[in-house]
């Protein structure tokens, strides 16, 4: 897994793209406090290599707490910035800084 930024000089935002190498799955998602955690809000695109990958825009100067949801299943990104500890979920949250 792996999360790239670009960070844009013309206005405070930062283009995340978000990639992760799942072949034998079928949906992956990027949920997290900046989309309501909507599987159907930033779906992954599978590539011919069977890596799943999106790029989304974010508002830099915040954090965001996000994971994978990867056929159903909740994952944590490997190198995320931080990790959060979230007490609804009663499970720690992969954390976004910018």
């Amino acid at each position: 897994m792996a999360i790239k930024k670009q960070y844009l000089k013309s206005k405070p935002v930062c283009k995340v793209t978000f990639e992760v190498p799942a072949k034998e799955s079928e949906k992956v998602s990027v949920v997290g406090d900046f989309n309501e955690w909507d599987a159907a809000a930033a779906p992954l695109k599978k590539l011919k290599n069977g890596t799943f990958k999106a790029v989304l825009p974010f508002e830099v100067g915040n954090s965001y707490e996000f994971k994978y949801l990867i056929d159903g299943a909740y994952v944590n990104e490997e190198k995320a910035d931080a990790f959060a500890w979230n007490e609804y979920a009663n499970a720690e949250n992969s954390v976004l800084e910018l």
